[in-house]
């Protein structure tokens, strides 16, 4: 099947097209509908009534946005109507949702003039948050949206206009810093004079452009003085007229700098491309297929062409959803009057500067693994890169604020932390850790210290203040590396072959003497054995943390520190913790990784350890001791331990969280279960700490959680050792690294 048959299934496969209507909030029982609607329902309206503000307290108003199109001009489909438009419309607010959480309801007018847009548009101003206008032919466009942001008091946003504007000028600002040039200096050539071009060549002039520098071909060639003179073209090309001789595309481009491409596939041909200056800057953004095709712009010549397209094939794609759904949200979360210029210059410059940040794993992984690195093949960030919410959004409402169409304030950093949390909980409960690992960062060393991803992961950790990382390995090799990978950081390396360890030799003897080891085999083990090496500068004090795992098996990396480090001296065994998080819960597992088979004892300790983990989650522990039994159904030695732990734990006067069963998976996580069939328990809220039976039940447990329940993981998470060592699971990518390093930092903190 083509491309066309697959996208008729996917929007006809039930239910029919690509949104739908949820609800926030619960509608289990008669009250909760009373609340909802009748007669509870009257408390908020009377509240709006006496206040609007208030509709940004009581409804969804302040996180709605309406994508108004009447399907004038379709990108690469022409005028198809309105209707025909509402697969479009609705793949705007899938968009809108991904990427930034922000509801949309897709609104599709059959209308054609500028007035009636107009009028219709504004009357729905108390439903909305913004306004996205979408897909509106020219010049009718402009009309219909300066007109809206004068009379309007919330965010009116024509994207097609705005949204190229400003993501190729976030490329533009990359691409200059690239080759040398300076913005006001560049000789700029369009090739299209609609919407979109003329947006953009505005926000070129606002980044810093000269508009006397650019010039402006529509299809009957320059945009020049006299063709404005003599009516050719209407008020807002003519804003770009130039006083220069008439000529063709070709004529425009010889000696030009910049080629911005808003029209049609194939009109640049290879001999246009040589006739520009010195290392040009080529933006062939007609879709499907653009001006000039990559490779035929990049053979063209033999200096650095700097080339984006509309392409997802090819490097530097300049795509719109890098944009709105950002923009959109800095302004709704301040509720903004208006998106006005510095906004958008913000959102440009923020993505900018995230372009040359290190790409974390999971977008290159993305995007076929190809190497991201900021360079002429990398100027604007991906559109899958979570960060862009973090970086654009926050960057967005600064502006507002400066710029005075604010509404309201907001702390940028507690914004960040609001964001992290829209794309999960998982990030929400990280932060809670990183944040106080950055208050008392620690040394935390890593046990392969030349591979590329800990290299990495040291980078951000010193990068965002979380720990000061101590990188084991070759240090040239190291530092090559580093290099490579365009690292901007003098980072802190112990080579165990070439500095002067002798005395950790010595030391690992001294613990693994009675263990059957020799001095010489100790002193071979901490020179070559990165493991054993990290474990002793840990036991040492001359790190504070540890982490390793990344190219071992769990086994062989868990054992070094196990035989050095060893447990807390309140512990005779160390767990394994994943903590899995869900939209609206947090779950502990234990043990997953380590005790194969715990009696009662270990499985009461493993409690006590795993709670005091949660706890720096900032979430307060209730236990449930699982089994196939609930409170004594079956009775046999397999039921009577998690049985006895549970009463062993409740019997410890130091244990101050909640603890019951035996019980059933189902009985500990359901509330209906936990409470109404065993209102006898202890437990008066669902567990968020699962004690698994044994190794099998907790690895097969948490992975059928992940896998199946949608949950993320983080972990394993090592619980009960003397000093913090976290060991990695083997593939895991840089962000995972970086958690697990936070954790360490805020165990090393404990421990002072």
């Amino acid at each position: 099947m083509g491309l066309d048959e697959d996208s008729l299934d996917y929007h006809r496969e039930e239910p029919p097209g690509k949104i739908e209507i949820s609800t926030t909030k619960p509608t289990n029982t008669q009250r909760d509908l009373s609340l909802a609607y009748s007669p509870g329902v009257a408390a908020p309206c009377r509240a709006i009534d006496a206040n609007p503000d208030d509709a940004y307290k009581y409804t969804a108003k302040g996180n709605l946005v309406g994508v108004v199109s009447n399907g004038s001009a379709v990108l690469g489909l022409g005028d198809i109507g309105a209707q025909a438009s509402k697969p479009v419309m609705e793949g705007k607010g899938v968009l809108f949702k991904r990427f930034a959480d922000i509801d949309v309801f897709d609104i599709e007018l059959d209308q054609e003039s500028a007035e009636d847009l107009i009028r219709t548009t504004k009357a729905m101003e108390p439903t909305f948050g913004g306004i996205n206008l979408e897909d509106i032919k020219a010049p009718e466009c402009f009309e219909i949206e300066e007109t809206l942001r004068e009379e309007m008091d919330i965010p009116v946003f024509h994207d097609d206009q705005h949204g190229t504007a400003i993501i190729s000028g976030a490329a533009l600002l990359n691409a200059t810093e690239l080759n040398g040039k300076d913005l006001e200096d560049l000789e700029i050539v369009f090739s299209g004079a609609g919407a979109s071009a003329i947006a953009t060549a505005r926000f070129y002039v606002s980044l810093g452009a000269r508009r006397e520098n650019i010039t402006m071909c529509d299809s009957s060639g320059i945009i020049t003085q006299n063709r404005a003179d003599h009516g050719d073209v209407n008020e807002y090309k003519a804003e770009f007229a130039r006083d220069v001789p008439e000529g063709e595309l070709a004529d425009a481009m010889e000696g030009a700098d910049v080629f911005v491409g808003l029209s049609v596939a194939g009109i640049v041909s290879q001999e246009m491309v040589r006739s520009m200056a010195d290392d040009p800057i080529i933006f062939a953004m007609a879709n499907p297929d653009p001006e000039i095709g990559y490779e035929e712009a990049k053979d063209a010549r033999d200096d650095t062409v700097i080339m984006a397209t509309g392409r997802s094939d090819y490097p530097n794609m300049v795509n719109n959803v890098l944009g709105f759904p950002f923009i959109f949200r800095g302004a709704l979360d301040v509720r903004a009057t208006e998106i006005n210029e510095e906004m958008k210059i913000a959102a440009a410059q923020a993505l900018a500067d995230l372009a040359k940040q290190d790409v974390p794993d999971a977008v290159v992984k993305a995007y076929g693994d190809q190497p991201l690195q900021f360079g002429p093949e990398y100027i604007i960030p991906k559109p899958l890169d979570p960060r862009v919410l973090f970086q654009v959004a926050p960057a967005v409402a600064d502006a507002a604020m400066e710029s005075g169409v604010a509404r309201s304030e907001l702390d940028t950093e507690s914004y960040v932390e609001t964001l992290e949390a829209r794309l999960g909980k998982s990030r929400e409960m990280m932060r809670v850790v990183l944040n106080k690992a950055k208050s008392d960062p620690k040394r935390v060393a890593l046990a392969e210290g030349d591979d590329e991803k800990m290299i990495r992961a040291a980078y951000q950790m010193q990068e965002e203040g979380i720990a000061n990382p101590v990188l084991i390995g070759d240090g040239e090799a190291i530092e090559a590396t580093a290099a490579d990978l365009g690292l901007d950081f003098d980072p802190d390396i112990a080579d165990p072959a070439n500095g002067d360890y002798d005395e950790y030799g010595r030391r690992l003897y001294q613990l693994r003497r009675r263990k059957g080891i020799t001095e010489s085999e100790a002193e071979d083990l901490v020179r070559k054995d990165s493991n054993y090496f990290g474990s002793v500068m840990v036991e040492q004090g001359d790190a504070d943390a540890m982490l390793t795992g990344l190219t071992h098996h769990y086994p062989s990396a868990l054992r070094p520190p196990l035989q050095v480090i060893g447990t807390d001296e309140d512990a005779d065994y160390a767990a394994g913790v994943y903590m899995l998080t869900f939209k609206n819960r947090v779950v502990f597992c234990a043990d997953a990784t380590v005790n194969q088979d715990p009696d009662e004892d270990v499985l009461a300790e493993i409690t006590r350890h795993t709670a005091e983990l949660a706890r720096r989650f900032n979430v307060e522990p209730r236990a449930a001791m699982l089994s196939y039994s609930n409170f004594g159904s079956v009775d046999n030695e397999g039921t009577r331990k998690p049985r006895n732990a549970a009463e062993q734990l409740r019997a410890d006067p130091d244990v101050d969280f909640p603890v019951d069963g035996e019980m059933q998976a189902d009985t500990a996580v359901v509330e209906d279960i936990l409470n109404g069939t065993y209102e006898f328990s202890e437990l008066d809220d669902p567990a968020n700490l699962l004690v698994f039976p044994n190794l099998e039940a907790g690895n097969i447990g948490y992975k059928l959680l992940q896998r199946l329940g949608g949950a993320d993981a983080i972990g394993p998470m090592l619980v009960g050792m003397d000093k913090p060592v976290h060991v990695i699971q083997r593939g895991d990518e840089v962000k995972d690294i970086v958690n697990l390093a936070g954790v360490a930092v805020v165990d090393a903190q404990k421990n002072e």
